[in-house]
């Protein structure tokens, strides 16, 4: 241990406290041992450090820079690390040591709410800028938090759903940008998530925390929980859960005293989780001085990654760079009132906006505007549609700002369709009757359907492009900047193209991920399925032209590695850059895999007219798929191919080699009898016989039985039926009921009905009390309603005490 002399000192409860939120945002320290106390703040893409009074939209101010999902489509390692360096910078002026954030989650399904937050659907991808952004924060020294620690796939009942997959996928899929990551950067901490993987809460899931994340992938940070999501605290501590977060107000404390006390809980466990967070105590210090930043030199650099993350998808007949010759009508709310970042945890108060409609006009452009739509209103507005057309048929070009709302997705619910807002749809399909020179800017954290995608001239897509947004997109449609933004996701069609459609979100109890490996690319390329953008897409002003694939040899062992080159020239008369994509493709296999997988990445700038050799150097993790026969990572002997393209639809070269595995006599599992519909990727419709296969086990049950008791992990939604469950989801959500007709979500709704009802005591700032608890389980079991009051009110009296407190928290 590190910290052994400072343990020695400390008292029991001492060390117990030190792994427990001293409130929201804040460590525990030991001020008798001068010990600080340091301050955490939510991320991921800028800081959001809450004002005393707690309120999200009151932080202090901060850079907002691009969203997670914009800026994996930079395919761009260097300036995730400059990102990250600019925003440790703005955590150190506040005095912040922890920043939360980057999140890598796979993006399962376009509807998962917080897709925004997120990297990609390649876990390569994700991985690499992951590891990029927190190099880029930890060399100032400020630390991150790796988030959410793991198969957080989707918001819908989020604190409780059993996300079941099998560990092929666990592994090649769902682990895969954590442990890069990890290996890469090594962020100072983990966050784990709210959710169960395969049965287990992650919080107290020692096979991911432990045997995984640190015996495995060698991880030397602390692990902390999201907040709340401690499901059992004494457990999650023997199973390397280190921080409870936040504060459960002495409870997680009293917990962990009370097993080591009663010989429940080796002292030693606790030692190990004190001395981790000793250790991060003291690597947070540097962050406890004076200093300062430069707003304008950092709202630049926002502009700069948003321009280099913008994604032109279509662009017909050279439409754009738009002359400024024309006239031009800028038609949508948000080209003044942008959306330029995610709801939920991750809001930022910016230290200043720029839209694109101001950006317009300093560019030069001739412009009129109609806000055709109210942002907050999913109906059509009869009026503003026909005052938008009216200038729209008076202009010679059109560039229309539609997307997804606030209300459309946010932390906390998922999207209910893959489709746009009513009224920016219907306000489209007006102007096109009067104008056909239309170019689509989009906004959203996630793909969209785009119906009317061949019959505009182009489409550029913005997502959410930090405060900047504004600046950078004018820069593109003015052709002052090349775009060189590539998709980090497929596009798919429609809605039900998607793999996982028959199962997402899943069910009452779990989340079935049915399509195991197949999501994303790997699944539309496999199944040979048509989609609108392909996974890797974007164009840009200038042309490139792809030649002499070399490799440094034809045959190799996998131990050993493989080199690639190939020449790259801009063809085109404007300069440029191009995200250069290797994927490999397994050629014969016993076990099924996927058609193609990113393997690795590049970007290079090239001036027009020149011409780079870029490199790759592929190792065996590039060949391999997951064994479960041997719990490893194992590559069966033969031809491989090396595809190297601008997108996965398109490979511009290809070679051969061949790979000699250095484990021959594994055995490679074989489910063509068991399992067939995996080769070829027809997982559509999973059989149970065949998912049964793919788990190795028994499929747990979809459904919560009636007839069980109801315990501290139920959540009211679960009670509905109830006669008590009635009355307290009545009383709880002030008798709402939802709109079947509202595309958008109802957080805090969602939040009462899906939380555990453990997070009444653990997150409740003391309100509640584990007796109050045990009297609401009393009443939804049908025991003794007297005796349940009697419980209830006994546990409120210590809020009653409190109240001058807890109304200043509200």
């Amino acid at each position: 241990m590190k910290n052994k002399e400072i343990l020695e000192k400390l008292t029991l409860e001492e060390k117990a406290e030190l792994c427990t939120g001293k409130d929201f945002w804040h460590l525990n320290g030991v001020e008798r041992l001068g010990i600080p106390s340091v301050t955490l703040t939510d991320g991921p893409h800028g800081l959001s450090l809450r004002k005393p009074d707690g309120d999200i939209r009151k932080s202090v101010t901060a850079t907002c820079y691009p969203s997670a999902a914009t800026t994996a489509c930079s395919w761009d390692r260097d300036l995730l690390y400059r990102m990250g360096q600019a925003m440790g910078q703005e955590c150190l002026k506040e005095n912040i040591s922890i920043i939360l954030g980057p999140g890598v989650n796979m993006k399962r399904s376009p509807l998962c709410g917080r897709n925004f937050e997120y990297f990609s659907e390649d876990p390569l991808l994700a991985g690499e800028l992951a590891a990029g952004l927190i190099n880029g924060i930890q060399s100032k020294g400020v630390g991150t938090a790796l988030k959410h620690f793991a198969v957080n796939t989707q918001e819908k009942r989020r604190l409780i759903i059993d996300s079941v997959a099998d560990e092929r996928a666990l592994r090649e899929i769902y682990l895969t940008a954590f442990e890069i990551a990890v290996k890469k950067a090594q962020s100072w901490t983990v966050m784990n998530s709210y959710n169960k993987v395969n049965g287990t809460y992650s919080s107290d899931n020692g096979y991911l925390q432990n045997k995984i994340l640190r015996e495995e992938w060698g991880f030397k940070g602390a692990v902390m929980s999201d907040w709340g999501a401690v499901n059992n605290r004494v457990k999650g501590l023997k199973n390397g859960n280190d921080l409870e977060m936040p504060s459960s107000k002495g409870y997680g404390t009293k917990k962990i005293c009370e097993a080591v006390r009663s010989g429940t809980l080796d002292e030693k466990y606790l030692d190990i989780a004190a001395d981790r967070i000793l250790t991060l105590i003291e690597k947070s210090k540097t962050a406890l001085g004076d200093f300062t930043y430069d707003e304008d030199e950092h709202h630049s650099l926002a502009a700069e990654i948003c321009a280099n993350s913008v994604v032109l998808l279509k662009n017909e007949d050279n439409t754009l760079p738009l002359s400024k010759d024309k006239t031009v009508a800028v038609i949508g709310e948000m080209a003044r009132a942008p959306r330029y970042q995610g709801e939920g945890s991750s809001i930022i108060v910016p230290t200043k906006i720029t839209d694109a409609f101001d950006s317009l006009l300093e560019e030069g452009y001739r412009i009129s505007y109609a806000p055709g739509y109210f942002k907050k209103q999913d109906e059509s507005n009869d009026a503003m549609v026909k005052d938008a057309c009216n200038v729209a048929s008076a202009a010679d070009a059109v560039l229309l700002f539609i997307g997804l709302t606030e209300e459309y997705e946010s932390e906390g619910y998922d999207r209910r369709t893959m489709s746009l807002p009513l009224s920016h749809n219907r306000l489209l399909e007006e102007v096109l009757k009067v104008n056909k020179n239309v170019t689509v800017v989009l906004s959203g954290g996630s793909p969209v359907i785009m119906p009317w995608a061949s019959r505009v001239k182009a489409i550029l897509n913005g997502y959410l492009g930090g405060q900047a947004s504004g600046k950078a997109i004018a820069e593109i449609i003015s052709g002052k900047v090349n775009p060189s933004g590539k998709l980090a996701e497929t596009y798919p069609l429609k809605e039900a193209d998607v793999p996982c459609s028959n199962y997402y979100p899943g069910t009452g109890l779990t989340a079935e991920h049915r399509e195991g490996i197949y999501i994303g690319y790997r699944y539309y390329d496999t199944a040979q399925k048509d989609v609108l953008f392909p996974f890797g897409h974007g164009l840009s002003y200038t042309e490139f032209e792809y030649s002499d694939i070399r490799l440094s040899s034809e045959s190799i062992t996998d131990t050993d590695t493989l080199s690639v080159t190939c020449k790259v020239k801009n063809i085109g008369s404007k300069d440029g850059a191009e995200a250069v994509q290797l994927y490999v493709r397994d050629c014969e296999s016993t076990v099924f895999r996927p058609e193609k997988e990113l393997r690795d990445f590049t970007k290079v700038f090239l001036k027009a007219g020149e011409e780079k050799e870029v490199s790759f150097t592929l190792s065996q993790r590039a060949f391999a798929y997951y064994n479960i026969n041997i719990s490893s990572w194992h590559t069966e002997s033969g031809e491989f191919e090396i595809l190297i393209g601008a997108s996965s639809r398109d490979i511009r070269l290809s070679a051969k080699a061949e790979v000699i595995s250095s484990l021959p006599e594994a055995q490679s599992p074989d489910y063509r009898e068991s399992a067939p519909c995996y080769y070829g990727a027809d997982v559509k419709s999973v059989p149970d016989r065949q998912f049964r296969a793919l788990l190795g086990r028994d499929i747990p049950p979809k459904y919560r039985d009636v007839n069980d008791r109801f315990t501290v992990e139920s959540c009211l939604m679960d009670a509905e039926h109830t006669k008590w469950g009635k009355r307290i989801i009545t009383v709880m959500t002030g008798g709402k009921k939802p709109d079947p007709d509202y595309q958008g979500g109802d957080p805090m709704r969602d939040i009462v009905l899906e939380s555990p009802l453990r997070g009444l005591y653990s997150m409740g700032h003391g309100v509640f009390t584990e007796k109050t608890v045990e009297g609401i389980l009393m009443l939804l079991n049908g025991e003794g309603s007297a005796t349940a009051m009697m419980k209830i009110f006994t546990g409120l009296l210590p809020a009653l005490k409190r109240l001058p407190e807890l109304l200043k928290i509200i």
